[in-house]
């Protein structure tokens, strides 16, 4: 009941190019799989999946090899383009077309925007993008959205702040177009000056999806009114300038006593890892949902990788 067979054969560049009955199906699916662990342990069998990392990465990679290997399937790959032929200058193009003849699914993480939509036109297999700079994070998204599906019971009408890097941050570009096609989502953006949501998304998400958008440059200000509280780190890899990037990094951090101004059903997510935009002792608070929501990923990717492949129970 949770298969799409129209996801059969497609790539996964951008969250939009899943309709909102898709993405249900694929979170639908992923609480199955949670729930019936060993239901799925051979639905991959012979399967393999090709890891393509030209950017480091341990939660991403790491997931969609669990993942993989969680449904009876094998994985191949890469976490270092210099161990790779990139390195001889072989091209995207080349490096997919080459691929598809070894696996039958493929990631990949680039740090060049676009790079993973470029490999999907020349590619024969499923191909899903892990991460392109400071673009798009699909799979990001969806384990987010089974996050809060999982906590929320419910993916319209929330109150949602991203706090931290909001230019740079790909995290936050997928999941915040994602959430403003669910009706009644409303967003407080909470960064320094320099890290604000690019002006043009912005205009993007009031023109198409009419979301309503606040503006803070202080947490306090948005912490009583929310429901979901996205934090993530200031990025030091995205700044050109290291003297910029130590000016930032302590810009935002959650602590208990700011807690204490939030509601008693907040959820605190982020995508990890952390530097100390989260204090420790946050931890311990039942509202802190980030590593409950780093396992939910393992699932959200074996569901994806099923629909991707056409393999179902």
């Amino acid at each position: 009941m949770f298969f799409m067979k129209n996801l059969q054969g497609r790539h996964l560049i951008s969250p939009n190019d899943l309709s909102l009955e898709e993405i249900r199906a694929i979170i639908e699916l992923a609480h199955d799989m949670k729930r019936n662990r060993s239901k799925y342990s051979t639905l991959c069998q012979g399967q393999i999946l090709a890891t393509l990392f030209y950017e480091p990465s341990t939660r991403t990679k790491l997931s969609f090899e669990s993942a993989m290997l969680r449904m009876g399937g094998s994985i191949l790959g890469f976490s270092d383009a210099n161990t790779s032929a990139v390195a001889k200058g072989e091209s995207i193009a080349d490096t997919i077309r080459v691929l598809g003849s070894y696996a039958d699914i493929a990631v990949m993480r680039h740090p060049r925007e676009g790079a993973p939509k470029l490999a999907s036109e020349f590619s024969a297999i499923p191909l899903i993008n892990g991460g392109d700079g400071g673009h798009q994070h699909p799979t990001q998204t969806l384990t987010d959205l089974l996050t809060i599906d999982t906590y929320r019971q419910r993916l319209d009408g929330l109150s949602v702040a991203f706090c931290g890097d909001l230019k740079y941050g790909r995290t936050v570009h997928s999941l915040i177009e994602t959430l403003a096609r669910y009706q009644g989502c409303k967003f407080y953006l909470v960064s320094p000056e320099e890290l604000v949501l690019p002006l043009r998304q912005k205009e993007h998400l009031v023109k198409k999806y009419g979301s309503e958008i606040i503006e803070c440059r202080r947490m306090e200000e948005a912490l009583p009114h929310l429901d979901i509280l996205y934090m993530t780190r200031i990025q030091k890899e995205r700044f050109f300038n290291e003297a910029d990037y130590l000016r930032l990094k302590n810009s935002f951090i959650l602590d208990a006593e700011k807690m204490k101004l939030a509601k008693s059903d907040m959820i605190v997510m982020h995508p990890l890892p952390r530097v100390n935009e989260i204090s420790y002792e946050v931890d311990r608070d039942p509202r802190a949902v980030y590593f409950p929501q780093a396992e939910l990923g393992v699932y959200v990717r074996m569901a994806l990788m099923a629909h991707l492949l056409g393999v179902s129970k």
